[in-house]
């Protein structure tokens, strides 16, 4: 068996050894390029493989990657918060569109009608008809002056004689007629924004003369003047009381004081006065001059309109 191996192989051509060692090498190259392109193919088959998973049918819009899903808005989500309401108002309301009007201011009056003045209540009436006149409007205080008077539009006075409430209308006994007072009611219209100086100069005035002396008879006595409270007149008013002793028909003193009240009240550009006089004797009643102010205030506010 062995001779018949031996025989075999020196039959056969084996090649020297550098032979042998070429062919080795040219199989380790076909080898390496074989791999080489099997690589190269694979590669090549992923990135096609990708570009075709990659590309979405025509028609169709792709879902970014990796991006999170944002879900639709429930009927229970919260709405937007609503602007706040205005203390005061019920919610959903708007607060109205301010007015635009095209009314002026009311005009300053430039004459005084009889109607201007006010009317005595039918129990202070008296048989003694109101009679229009000229004179003095205010007691005189010291050397007052009132520079507002130079803003005169028209002026009005008259004399209104009153009885109270609780004195007969005619005596029974004598047939007199009974009164218990008498106003010097007065008017006056101002130019505009000028009523409330001659309000101002009064108060003034009143305050720089708190006494003085005043004729009586043959003589002459001490008047005391001071401001008094008064409220809720008008747009503003002036109360003050002029006082200086009881004198008799002589010019006597009796004892006591003898009072007089003075309330002037403005209305808008219209200042009324209203200055209690007396009836021979007697001093002003406050109650009477606060009713009879709050119906001269009624008067002309009817007739300012």
């Amino acid at each position: 068996m062995y001779q018949r191996l031996a025989a075999a192989a020196d039959a056969c051509d084996l090649g020297v050894p550098d032979v042998l060692r070429r062919r080795a090498d040219r199989r380790a190259r076909l080898r390496a390029a074989g791999g080489t392109l099997a690589v190269a193919l694979v590669v090549g088959g992923v990135a096609i493989g990708t570009q075709v998973v990659a590309t979405p049918p025509p028609g169709t819009t792709p879902s970014p990657a990796d991006t999170p899903t944002i879900p639709a808005p429930s009927a229970t989500a919260a709405s937007p918060s609503a602007p706040p309401t205005t203390p005061g108002r019920p919610p959903g309301t708007t607060p109205a569109s301010p007015r635009v009007t095209s009314a002026s201011p009311p005009e300053t009056p430039v004459s005084i009608p009889d109607r201007a003045f006010f009317a005595l209540a039918s129990a202070n009436q008296t048989t003694i008809s109101p009679r229009f006149l000229n004179g003095d409007v205010l007691p005189g205080l010291c050397d007052a002056r009132y520079p507002s008077e130079s803003a005169i539009v028209q002026r009005r006075a008259r004399s209104l004689v009153y009885k109270l409430a609780e004195t007969p209308a005619k005596n029974p006994a004598d047939g007199s007629v009974g009164e218990d007072g008498t106003y010097r009611n007065t008017i006056t219209i101002y130019r505009a924004g000028r009523a409330d100086d001659a309000i101002d100069e009064l108060r003034r005035a009143v305050r720089d003369c708190p006494e003085q002396e005043t004729p009586a008879g043959d003589a002459s006595v001490v008047s005391r003047q001071r401001l008094l409270g008064s409220d809720g007149y008008g747009d503003e008013s002036v109360l003050f009381e002029t006082r200086k002793p009881n004198l008799d028909v002589n010019g006597d003193p009796t004892g006591g004081d003898e009072v007089r009240l003075v309330r002037v009240i403005r209305v808008g550009d219209v200042v009324t006065v209203l200055w209690e006089i007396g009836w021979e004797t007697g001093s002003s009643p406050r109650t009477q001059v606060d009713a009879d102010s709050r119906r001269a205030v009624a008067a002309i506010e009817a007739w300012l309109g």
